[in-house]
């Protein structure tokens, strides 16, 4: 019986909580609100047209190996971007759950800027499932993301996952097919106001919002909220030289509070992240 309630928890917020096939402590305590955002390696699971935002490789890891205090619904990402002169290529990992129900991803991605601020992604994902004395299954299914900025500080994104209705076996709709789009407007350098609209094809549409406040060079504080589910998050972000130390908390409806981290270290950067990419784009 304990299994049984353990393996639907794990179904329940594997396919509800959408959070977990968008990873990144900063996207998180920003409640995935950060489709027009997109600027750092983790985009390779959001929105892969923000990678090209980047002129720097970046490798990046996030870990939560107990989310609201249960090791069975346990995760991990790993991601590495490459820039290029004929666009930028990132590859990124993924493994969830436990022993008796594990999943596990591996996505290459491509994107590149068509002009100076248009930039278009795309995402190839093969993602497989095992599930003790039941088998396993693998699938191929294809991601897409645009950004564009509006105005020097006005962006928008959009971001289509699983454009291809991938599933498993002959049961449908078991890998989320989900439209993602919307802003991000920077009030002031060190100030963004983020908002998206989240639309998987099975739920009602969720509205996120999402604020990063960069409070010093070296220390940026975050919050968030979302309905459909009901969701507030926080989180905290120290920036050292070229390293990245994220931290994230958000509520679950029924399960309460957790906490997750992540680290992202650059190479080749010379100034933050936000001035770097306004560099790299002429607008400063």
């Amino acid at each position: 019986m304990k299994l049984s309630v353990t393996i639907i928890i794990i179904y329940l917020l594997t396919f509800s909580a959408y959070s977990q096939y968008n990873p990144g402590a900063k996207q998180i305590s920003l409640s995935n609100s950060d489709v027009a955002l997109s600027n750092d390696v983790f985009s390779v699971f959001n929105n892969p047209a923000g990678l090209s935002q980047m002129h720097w490789r970046e490798a990046g890891i996030f870990y939560s190996p107990a989310p609201f205090g249960m090791s069975e619904l346990s995760n991990g990402f790993i991601a590495y971007h490459e820039p290029t002169s004929i666009g930028s290529f990132s590859l990124g990992g993924m493994t969830y759950g436990f022993d008796l129900f594990l999943e596990t991803r591996i996505s290459i991605a491509y994107s590149n800027n068509f002009t100076s601020r248009f930039f278009i992604g795309a995402a190839v994902n093969y993602q497989t499932v095992s599930i003790k004395n039941y088998g396993n299954d693998g699938i191929f299914y294809l991601n897409l993301g645009g950004l564009a900025y509006i105005a020097d500080d006005l962006r928008l994104g959009f971001y289509l996952h699983n454009i291809n209705r991938a599933s498993y076996g002959n049961t449908e709709n078991q890998i989320p097919v989900v439209i993602n789009a919307g802003l991000s407007y920077d009030v002031i350098k060190e100030l963004s106001l983020n908002f998206s609209v989240d639309k998987d094809i099975k739920y009602k549409a969720s509205f996120q919002f999402g604020i990063n406040y960069d409070i010093i060079e070296y220390v940026s504080l975050r919050t968030g909220f979302s309905n459909e589910p009901s969701r507030f998050s926080a989180g905290i972000g120290i920036n050292y030289l070229n390293y990245s130390l994220d931290y994230a908390m958000f509520s679950h409806n029924a399960l309460g509070f957790t906490h997750q981290a992540g680290i992202i270290v650059s190479f080749g950067r010379e100034d933050n992240r936000n001035k770097s990419i306004r560099k790299y784009l002429g607008i400063e």
